[in-house]
């Protein structure tokens, strides 16, 4: 999900600087609601269903890597490398880096397939024709320097919109007014992985300051973190209400939120495109590339935290120095500025 948001800006970018240029994406299913809504065609003149693209390609390698060797696996593959084929696209841009976008990009049938020089997989620099340098510190800068190289003209982040879902944004609504929610923050504890946890019990804390301080917390979680969840509730004695949504709705949410906690994450990034304050908890992970961009914000991380991206269980430790205090106070200077 971060990595669809950060390369957002870029494609937007190339968008408003070229406005006739065909454009494609190539794209996990799961995250789709993020290019176009479910009701909209996948193809065709851009619309506020589908605001960036003229073209959404779909692929499920989670799942297929089940299940590799089924012959369902190699049908759905054959597929979507048809329908990429079928888009006759000139040039294909790998903002990902990894082995399996770049065999995509290979599979596309493009004659020129561009990356970075020193991608996230270092192998997958053999699928591609040319490669530039990431000429930037974070990631949002560094897709649209690469976006730049390609078609040799200066660029700048642009503005990223999110599809409108109508049904979405009406059901978020009535279950705000439902329950007479106004001013509300959103609070995600999940994370990628447990390095970069911070603690449910102090999201609960937090939770019951806010909530003292007129703030209605909503704990947003997704598969797999409904204990998680639980345990933020409990710990904010019943101040923070639990909230899970479809990634349409989490938009819609989104888009009305006051402020945001959480840690580096798809929605945390989700939140900063949507310019969104954000209160944002680092330990493991780099700020300077994966900080919250574009809003305003106020990224806590401990001096002692070491950037390591090996994915243990346990929060790291200079993520853990960080306070409910601390996290507090940042949370009551945002919102005193909104």
């Amino acid at each position: 999900m971060g990595d669809v948001i950060h390369t957002m800006p870029a494609v937007a970018a190339l968008r408003k600087a070229l406005p006739s240029l065909k454009i494609g994406w190539l794209i996990e299913e799961r995250w789709a609601e993020l290019l176009c809504t479910k009701s909209a065609a996948r193809s065709g003149a851009t619309s506020p269903q589908r605001p960036l693209v003229d073209e959404v390609h779909t692929v499920d390698t989670k799942r297929w890597r089940k299940s590799l060797l089924a012959s369902k696996t190699r049908k759905e593959f054959s597929a979507a490398v048809a329908q990429l084929k079928a888009g006759c696209y000139d040039s294909t841009i790998d903002f990902q880096g990894l082995i399996r976008s770049a065999v995509f990009a290979r599979c596309s049938g493009t004659k020129n397939r561009y990356g970075f020089a020193h991608p996230r997989e270092s192998a997958a620099r053999w699928f591609y024709t040319s490669t530039f340098p990431a000429t930037a510190a974070h990631v949002v800068e560094q897709n649209v320097s690469l976006a730049e190289s390609v078609v040799g003209i200066p660029l700048k982040p642009a503005q990223t919109e999110f599809p409108h879902d109508e049904d979405a944004e009406r059901r978020v609504e009535a279950e705000l007014q439902k329950q007479s929610i106004k001013r509300f923050a959103i609070l995600n504890p999940g994370a990628g992985w447990g390095a970069k946890q911070w603690p449910a019990e102090r999201y609960g804390k937090v939770a019951t300051h806010l909530a003292e301080h007129g703030i209605t917390p909503l704990i947003n979680f997704g598969p797999g973190e409904e204990s998680l969840a639980q345990a933020v509730e409990q710990s904010s004695g019943g101040a923070a209400r639990k909230i899970s949504l479809s990634l349409a709705e989490l938009i819609a949410l989104t888009r009305r939120a006051s402020l945001f906690i959480g840690g580096d994450t798809g929605p945390m990034h989700l939140a900063a495109a949507l310019q969104v304050p954000v209160v944002a908890i680092f330990g493991p992970t780099n700020p300077a590339r994966n900080g919250p961009y574009g809003t305003r914000s106020i990224v806590l991380r401990d001096a002692s935290s070491v950037t390591d991206h090996s994915r243990h269980a346990e929060p790291e430790s200079g993520l853990l120095q960080i306070s409910v205090e601390q996290v507090a106070a940042a949370a009551d200077e945002l919102t005193r500025l909104a």
